[in-house]
């Protein structure tokens, strides 16, 4: 077998899959799929096992190039089409895209290891996005404006911005591409993606969808290879009017740094230090299964992961009982078992942060309740762990975890958790649980934070305007501000005396 083509060792799992035209190594250019002109692979592996799902093409910096020249050759006529036009071929992709939805959600657990179930979900997720910006297409100028001047008629309205480059993570590697691409793609902008290396192969199943749904040549493009290669080129290009990303913060800035000269309009979703508030008039039971779930989704390799649980002194002992429990219970293994809670992290450096976090932890005073070692399952896989009352100095009160462990520590008062919880470089989301209506309303507001969810964890969605305040991110992604990145607003001034 080439390496450009099927698995050079077959992984058993890929028989599952229905429509194994889904399973891309070529990069989607120009409405073509093409392989690198140097015949440069990399290898993209299952987390869980380690086996080889496929070798995927590595584009150099010339070819992301001709993508983008692709991309801008595109612009014009996918902008000329009736808003209409656009949103019959984003909502056709969207149907496509639930039709596939065991076998995108297959490659995506083969890839990034999370369990099925949940990539059944992110499946249903990025298929929202496509969803709602196929309506908001239609939408884009309700804008108005009353004129100042005699004898003059003013008006507002949106237009697209041009060529949007798009850079997504590996920890969502489907719902990534199409919160930001389907709001680009609905305001009449095209689009050059570059996928994480990690899991290359969901986004250009999408590509594979989007083909099949109608998106002209050029419209819609994917990018595989190495990040400083392509989305250096991004940055360098000057037909490049906006670039969107999400992943660290320490890589947003730079590439915001590299987009300087060219004045991009820039969205980006970046890190998280999400603070859980469990205030001692919560129902215990529910405040537990709202602990589980904020911090161990995804195997806690999520943005909006809780990170530091707070808890009223009051009932710590008994909240470290219950969750201790539930955390001892979590089944860890590969996502392609049904019954999996947590599954593999990403790559070797997220087991070293993760044990560096936990071994830091109980140098600072905390307690380890549950976990704290590698899992028996395999090399990538680490304990759900509990520590308790870890000091404010120890890193995993400063730093985004990004794997499943918890920290837990008392609070006294609501003044004192409400400092605690803001002091720190991230706001992208925080959690509160607590039955006192005017308190949710205090901290709704007194939280420096993008998002408050409050007695609940799944709040996201595409009617969400998502994003964080500080160094979590600037601009918002879904929701109608979704598509205001990739507009430029027009006021048109008409003289009515002639």
């Amino acid at each position: 077998m080439t390496a450009l083509g099927a698995p050079a060792r077959y992984h058993e799992a890929l028989s599952r899959l229905n429509d194994r035209h889904l399973l891309r190594t070529l990069s989607y250019v120009g409405g073509r799929w093409i392989a690198s002109k140097a015949g440069k692979t990399f290898e993209v592996t299952d987390p869980a096992t380690a086996a080889t799902l496929a070798w995927v093409t590595s584009l150099d910096k010339r070819e992301a190039f001709e993508a983008i020249d692709a991309a801008d050759g595109a612009f014009a006529a996918w902008r000329a089409l009736l808003p209409q036009q656009r949103s019959s071929i984003l909502r056709k992709w969207q149907e496509l895209i639930i039709e596939a939805r065991d076998d995108l959600a297959l490659i995506m657990t083969l890839e990034q290891g999370k369990p099925l179930h949940e990539s059944r979900g992110e499946i249903d997720y990025a298929a929202g996005f496509v969803e709602w910006y196929a309506e908001e297409a239609k939408r884009i100028n309700i804008e108005g404006v009353t004129s100042h001047l005699p004898d003059a008629e003013m008006i507002v309205r949106r237009e697209a911005l041009g060529v949007v480059g798009i850079v997504t993570p590996w920890n969502f590697p489907s719902a990534m591409i199409t919160r930001k691409a389907a709001a680009a793609l609905a305001a009449g902008c095209t689009v050059v993606a570059h996928p994480s290396s990690e899991t290359p192969l969901s986004a250009l199943a999408l590509a594979e969808l989007g083909e099949r749904a109608g998106l002209p040549r050029g419209v819609f493009n994917v990018l595989t290879g190495d990040a400083a290669t392509i989305v250096g080129a991004f940055c360098d290009d000057q037909r490049v009017r906006a670039l969107s990303f999400t992943g660290s913060t320490g890589i947003g800035k730079l590439i915001a740094g590299q987009c300087a000269a060219s004045m991009k309009r820039l969205v980006m979703e970046l890190g998280g230090h999400a603070p859980l508030i469990v205030f001692d008039d919560a129902d215990l039971d529910r405040a537990v299964d709202i602990a589980v779930n904020a911090k161990f989704a995804t195997s806690g390799q999520d943005c909006l992961a809780a990170n530091r649980i707070f808890v009223q002194r009051s009932i710590l002992d008994a909240f470290v009982t219950a969750f201790s429990k539930r955390v001892e219970a979590l089944k860890v293994g590969s996502g392609l078992v049904d019954s999996v809670d947590i599954g593999p992290l990403m790559h070797e450096r997220a087991i070293a942060k993760v044990e560096e976090q936990v071994a830091d932890a109980l140098t600072h005073g905390a307690r380890l309740a549950v976990g704290g070692k590698r899992h028996l399952a395999g090399p990538l896989f680490f304990q759900p762990t509990l520590l308790v009352n870890p000091s404010p100095d120890a890193l995993i009160m400063h730093e985004e975890t990004f794997g499943p462990v918890a920290a837990v520590t008392a609070f006294d008062t609501e003044e004192e958790v409400v400092a605690r919880a803001n002091d720190t470089d991230y706001g992208l989301v925080a959690y509160v649980v607590t039955q006192n209506g005017a308190r949710q309303m205090r901290l709704g507001r007194a939280l420096e934070y993008g998002m408050v969810a409050v007695n609940r964890v799944k709040i996201t969605g595409a009617p969400v305007p998502f994003g964080g305040w500080k160094q979590s991110g600037l601009g918002r992604e879904g929701s109608r501000r979704g598509i205001e990145a990739f507009t430029e607003l027009k006021y048109l001034c008409v003289d009515t005396t002639v």
